[in-house]
């Protein structure tokens, strides 16, 4: 301390410390970030399961999610005046095509013809440029007929042959496309469809995006991340700033580094010997909550095991703080009725400040969904 110079306890006419300089340059670490408020809609009654799936119906649109969560995706539709009805495990189907992309769906079309055969299906199908994908839906009857979409596939491309169909999902997108939709609903069943590549849930057949595990990254983690970054369509390139909340052992660190990105890695715990030397990653041992950066970043990424809402209020003070411009983040809902939570937490992103707020559970999603933003243009 320089001479003459003394340290004051000064208070307020309250008795409160008032802070001393350096204490009032110190940046603000907004402890409670505001609770969003939202109205849910009413609740609807879920009916129940039918063991035997109905088939669907001609002209009405057909919605597949993960087994299990049938309920939450039927009541999402119903809330947005479709008239959805349960066909069974990880079936839905609607009056029609929803105004927002349903969260817990992973693929949905409109139903032009219920065929038999692969010949029958190759007929229904339009016949302009068309990438076709055959699919079974995500549950055990479903995925005992997955060995028959290869021969459904084989054959419905022999017929299309003098069609020039997209060379890949990604090329009808790039290209307008549309892709077509053969779902194998029951044995010597199939819907079949078609949707716009830009407009689909997916790309992957059925929504379902397998992504590959390395040795490097072995774990489940790190194809959460994969997929996420697939489904938003960009993802960080060299030299970006990227941070890494809950980021311990570096599952996700270790990916971001790969994209040749640079990491800031915040976690008590420790990460993986090799993350943790690597040259472009700088490790804060801070929780996510206690972190402040000393600089605005590029991508905002999360995937913590914590309270649902608290860390959507966590992401929402980033944007509103201005802390980052895009925000991939993963949320756990271990709660069983996730559908209310779903609506908080999007109302805390937008009131935070996020724009283009989209939810989805995607493939690799167990109790959870991957939520993807960027900043506002006023945020």
């Amino acid at each position: 301390m320089r001479k003459g110079h003394h340290k004051t306890n000064r208070r307020d006419e309250k008795g409160r410390r008032r802070p001393d300089r350096e204490e009032r340059r110190a940046p603000t670490r907004d402890p409670r970030p505001p609770v969003a408020t939202v109205r849910l809609p009413g609740r609807v009654k879920i009916p129940p399961i039918a063991k035997l799936a109905t088939l669907p119906t001609v002209g009405k649109w057909l919605w597949t999610c993960r087994d299990g969560f049938e309920a939450q995706l039927f009541e999402e539709l119903c809330w947005q005046k479709c008239s959805a009805t349960v066909l069974g495990s990880g079936l839905v189907e609607t009056d029609r095509q929803p105004a927002t992309p349903p969260t817990f769906a992973r693929m949905g079309f409109r139903i032009d013809a219920l065929v038999k055969t692969p010949q029958e299906a190759a007929a229904a199908l339009p016949q302009h440029p068309s990438r076709v994908q055959v699919w079974v839906p995500d549950t055990d009857a479903g995925n005992a007929r997955a060995g028959e979409c290869l021969a459904w596939e084989s054959t419905i491309n022999a017929l299309r042959d003098g069609i020039k169909d997209p060379s890949t999902p990604w090329s009808a997108f790039e290209s307008g496309a549309s892709l077509g939709q053969v779902c194998l609903v029951a044995p010597h069943t199939a819907a079949v469809g078609s949707i716009g590549a830009r407009v689909a849930l997916s790309l992957a057949p059925g929504g379902r995006a397998r992504m590959k595990r390395t040795a490097a990254a072995p774990s489940r983690a790190a194809m959460k991340l994969d997929e996420a970054l697939e489904w938003v369509g960009v993802s960080p390139g060299k030299g970006d700033l990227c941070v890494d909340l809950g980021s311990a052992p570096g599952g996700w660190t270790r990916r971001l580094l790969e994209r040749g990105a640079r990491v800031w890695s915040v976690d008590t715990g420790l990460l993986a010997p090799d993350v943790a030397k690597h040259p472009r990653v700088r490790h804060f041992h801070q929780t996510a909550f206690a972190f402040v950066p000393d600089e605005p970043c590029d991508w905002l990424f999360c995937d913590m095991a914590w309270r649902p809402l608290e860390v959507a209020q966590l992401l929402a003070k980033w944007a509103r703080n201005r802390w980052a411009t895009q925000m991939v983040a993963n949320i756990k809902l271990p709660m069983k009725d996730k559908l209310p939570m779903v609506l908080r937490m999007r109302a805390t992103l937008e009131a935070g400040g996020w724009s283009n707020v989209h939810l989805r559970q995607l493939y690799h999603d167990r109790d959870e969904v991957t939520v993807q933003a960027v900043r506002g243009p006023n945020t």
